[in-house]
């Protein structure tokens, strides 16, 4: 990440922690008025073989430094079903068991424009795409992209696809999930979760979805 993306997050993140000192007027203020958000670097392991994007950070995530940090998010809590890396667990901790089943996480934007944290804020004029593309080239492993909601979805399409080359884009499989977000409500989050269990085709065995032998226990 370079210096003047740092400097944006660690603005934004200032601005945040003071509308929450100051109260909910300073707070409304402050997400009725639309600002540059900038997203964390890729957090990839060696061997990664999914690639989860999201849009671009929340305002609770930049504040945290920590990606799908709002309560409500449904993204750690599915992680902890299926890969024993839940919201219960530290951050780097999560992060860690992730890497070892073979899962990144990234955002499709690098930089847009948006006030709140809602990806119907974005300001499509102002969307800067990450370069995927050259992730995908220095991680030959990812054989799989999982995208977290519609707008990341339609960034991909629009912005990050048609630079692919053509012999990554034949080897990497699209899977578009439904969102995570709290302001996705009108899909239960049972339908959610068997959405989310397509990514187990990609990553390795983990204690809590490896295949059991005779015994009844994981192998």
């Amino acid at each position: 990440m370079s210096r003047e993306a740092s400097a944006r997050q660690a603005v934004s993140a200032q601005r945040l922690r003071g509308a929450d000192a100051a109260g909910p007027q300073a707070q409304e203020t402050m997400t009725a008025r639309a600002a540059r958000v900038s997203s964390f670097p890729p957090q990839v392991g060696a061997d990664c073989r999914v690639l989860m994007l999201g849009t671009v950070p929340s305002l609770r995530s930049l504040a945290m430094r920590q990606s799908y940090a709002h309560p409500h998010n449904l993204f750690w809590p599915f992680m902890g079903e299926l890969f024993d890396a839940g919201p219960e667990l530290p951050y780097a901790e999560r992060i860690a068991r992730l890497h070892a089943v073979g899962i990144g996480i990234w955002d499709v934007l690098r930089d847009c424009e948006r006030s709140g944290s809602l990806d119907s804020s974005i300001r499509v004029g102002s969307e800067i795409a990450n370069d995927i593309p050259g992730l995908l080239d220095a991680h030959p492993t990812i054989t799989a992209i999982a995208l977290n909601g519609a707008k990341a979805q339609q960034v991909f399409a629009r912005r990050i696809a048609p630079r692919i080359e053509t012999q990554a884009a034949l080897r990497v499989e699209i899977l578009a999930l439904p969102s995570t977000s709290p302001a996705n409500a009108s899909i239960p989050r049972a339908a959610k979760l068997e959405r989310w269990r397509a990514v187990l085709r990609w990553t390795k065995p983990c204690a809590v979805n490896a295949p059991a032998g005779r015994d009844g226990r994981a192998r």
